[in-house]
């Protein structure tokens, strides 16, 4: 570089720096003349003006769950926070006093609004202190923290002096309860200063949901606001990742609805409901009872899920697995025969084998005999697994099995054992068959203890024509900022613990179990051919230090469609009312889990409006069309079609386009427009109105479970976000 050339890069770098410092001069000097920042216009000699910088974290929004549909599960929104301005020197925006002047009173109307959240005293308390300490605003302590908007409006109106609020965030739930035990829940964390997961998958997947924070300096003026040109953004936040699951909402929904009825009518102490596709081990819906409202979380009734961390003995429909054992190791006693009444016997220890002795002998052990002592006569094996025999599970253990390979196959079928279900917390299960008498009756689903979890990944071998699936919910993780899939999860095949010949032949026998006289004969349904097996099993009570004479485990496999089995339903209770409890659960379950999935089922019962035949469909692209374009696009498929709003384009859609959609469901279009009437949202499920909710951003208080019978806003009327809308759902 030549020397005139350098010469001249100085000479314009010494001009560039001098321009900087004239203009660092004229702003100190305007600063001083007019006594406001030059960028801003803020007056330097406002007394709101703290005369200290804040270093304050900027903080990563956590990350959304999602259903299998992009249904919202659970989300970060925006709260407030009550603060109480303390210095006689803070004026609102017209220059008007603005401080607390009146503690008693000021503690008195947020007592009327806050209501038993608050301690009225407690307040009165905080204010004082605060008050002689000389703090210039103070927070005012347990409720009056995260409130929500509604809560935060009804403060404001009040125009109580000296209560402001400031920005906070909470975790919501539009459809709580929702699996509400497997879910789990985040809240705010006090010594975090963030929203931590405390339970279920909110907690397992905590580091990939919360993100990471950043940081910011500015100045603060008195009343907590920042001053105008002031921030300086030193690391930038980085979001936590939205998680997909591979549940559906609107079965969920019925789920929940249904394990509600089976807990309030069958005085039950537990229910629960797993539906799972066969081929895949994707789960639809997952469902465990007492539940919980994830909103609030201030009463959580048990931490144990009754599926994944919950051990029980099963009862009978732990029994095809014995037959497949027997089966696959090919001593199964093809068209023999047995005396089903009342199984007594010894153990003989020399040989190693139970015998069977006439009834009434004297020995060690206590005789096993069927449900409430049944004498079903001299039946075949086969028969046996329709009646639910615990005698013939008995002959086949004793006669047939080898005791070695009864254990191997237990342990080959996933019993006792971890399932590769990626981040659901699990309990394992005992294997109790060292003793004759546990070695038998494990084999009809007593002694030893398994998980619902476990028992579903083991049927879907016999389902799946003999390839056991591991059962997974994370569908999968993607970041929230770009919408790249960072992790997914599919099926994964984790063994064959029987041959495909082994498993038609189990799924043969249990296509009896709904035949009339069988176990399973009342959850027979009408256009549905099943794949069944139920049980009944003994409950041991750890206080009576004995099995309990009043409770006992209920529960129903089931298998659709039987000829080609594409989904599972496991539905279940713990109850005093054994052989009683109603089928109608089930059967709804079963029935909407195959038309979510747009099998045929010849549905009856059904609402008026409901369409008789099922179809699928994929939904159109409506976004951006207009409304007469969408309704062309909409008008041949049997849904029901809802517009939100005036407009004349759609803006937003759901379902989503290319979403699989099927006869009956409720489809929505937001338009443009600015005016929205309420609808008729009578046979609206839960489902439905979260959608709503999303739609529009008008919340909505619901009463009771099932599909909504009444309605507080008459149709027509005209709706915003402060409209009180309160259903009732039947």
């Amino acid at each position: 570089m030549s020397v005139r050339k350098s010469n001249k890069e100085l000479f314009k770098m010494i001009r560039r720096m001098a321009l900087i410092g004239t203009l660092v001069v004229a702003n100190v000097l305007f600063t001083m003349i007019t006594h406001k920042h030059f960028w801003s216009q803020t007056d330097v000699l406002d007394n709101r003006i703290a005369s200290s910088i804040v270093e304050k974290k900027i903080t990563a929004k956590r990350g959304t769950i999602y259903d299998r549909n992009n249904t919202i599960i659970a989300q970060q929104t925006q709260a407030y926070t009550i603060v109480a301005y303390l210095d006689t020197g803070v004026v609102d925006a017209d220059g008007n006093p603005n401080y607390v002047k009146d503690v008693k009173q000021t503690a008195k109307k947020l007592k009327s609004v806050l209501g038993d959240d608050v301690n009225e005293k407690a307040l009165v308390k905080i204010l004082t202190s605060a008050k002689k300490a000389g703090k210039a605003q103070t927070e005012l302590g347990a409720g009056t923290k995260r409130l929500k908007k509604s809560v935060m409006k009804k403060i404001k109106k009040m125009n109580i002096p000296g209560i402001g609020f400031i920005d906070a965030i909470s975790r919501y739930y539009p459809a709580t309860p929702y699996s509400s035990n497997l879910i789990g829940f985040a809240a705010y964390d006090e010594s975090n200063q963030d929203i931590e997961g405390k339970l279920g998958l909110e907690l397992s997947l905590n580091e990939l949901l919360k993100g990471k924070d950043g940081k910011e300096q500015y100045q603060q003026t008195v009343d907590g606001s920042k001053l105008p040109g002031t921030t300086n953004v030193i690391e930038q936040a980085k979001n936590g990742n939205d998680v997909v699951l591979t549940l559906d909402s609107g079965l969920q929904s019925t789920v929940e609805t249904e394990l509600q009825k089976t807990m309030d009518n069958e005085n039950a102490k537990s229910a629960w409901c797993l539906v799972m596709e066969v081929e895949t081990g994707k789960v639809l819906a997952w469902a465990s009872y007492p539940s919980f409202d994830q909103n609030e979380h201030k009463e959580i009734p048990s931490y144990q899920d009754a599926i994944s961390t919950s051990t029980y003995e099963p009862g009978s429909v732990m029994k095809p697995f014995t037959y497949a054992i027997a089966m696959d190791t090919n001593v199964y006693p093809y068209n023999k025969t047995f005396t089903s009444y009342q199984f007594w016997y010894n153990y003989d220890v020399n040989s190693g084998k139970i015998v069977r002795v006439p009834i009434g002998t004297e020995t060690p052990y206590p005789y096993i005999g069927d449900a409430l002592d049944e004498n079903f006569g001299d039946i075949t094996f086969d028969q046996g697994l329709a009646f639910s025999s615990n005698v013939g599970i008995c002959e086949l253990l004793a006669n047939y099995i080898n005791y070695n390979q009864f254990s191997k196959y237990l342990d080959k079928f996933g019993f006792f054992q971890k399932v590769d279900t990626p981040y659901v917390s699990q309990s394992l299960g005992v294997k109790n068959i060292g003793l004759p008498t546990d070695y038998l009756s494990t084999g009809f689903g007593q002694a030893s203890s398994i998980t619902v979890l476990q028992l579903c990944q083991a049927y879907s071998a016999i389902f799946n024509d003999g390839t056991m699936v591991r059962p997974y919910v994370i569908d999968s993780i993607v970041d929230s900022d770009t919408g790249k899939v960072i992790k997914k999860y599919k099926k994964k095949a984790v063994g064959t613990p029987i041959s495909s010949q082994t498993a038609k032949e189990v799924q043969e026998l249990m296509s009896h179990v709904t035949d009339e006289g069988a176990s399973g004969s009342r959850f027979k349904m009408d256009g549905i051919d099943l794949l069944m097996k139920t049980g009944t099993g003994q409950v041991y009570n750890q206080d009576l230090g004995k099995y309990d004479d009043y409770y006992h485990t209920s529960s129903v496999m089931a298998a659709a469609p039987a000829n080609d089995p594409k989904f599972m339903v496991y539905y279940g209770l713990v109850s005093t009312n054994i052989t009683g409890y109603s089928a109608d659960p089930f059967k709804k379950i079963m029935r909407e889990t195959l038309q979510t999935c747009g099998i045929s089922t010849n549905p009856t019962n059904e609402t008026q409006d409901a369409y008789e035949s099922w179809e699928t469909y994929e939904m159109p692209s409506l976004v951006n069309h207009t409304v007469d374009y969408a309704y062309e696009q909409m008008k041949d498929k049997k849904v029901h079609y809802e517009i939100i709003g005036d407009g004349t384009s759609v803006k937003s859609q759901y379902p989503n386009a290319n979403v699989t959609i099927n006869s009956n469901d409720r489809v929505f279009v937001l338009t443009n427009g600015s005016k929205i009437t309420m609808p008729n949202m009578t046979g609206w499920t839960r489902k439905d109105l979260t959608v709503f909710w999303q739609l529009t951003g008008i919340s909505i208080k619901t009463n009771g479970y099932g599909k909504v019978t009444s309605q507080n806003v008459e149709e027509g009327t005209t709706i915003s976000t402060d409209t009180k809308i309160e259903l009732t759902l039947e």
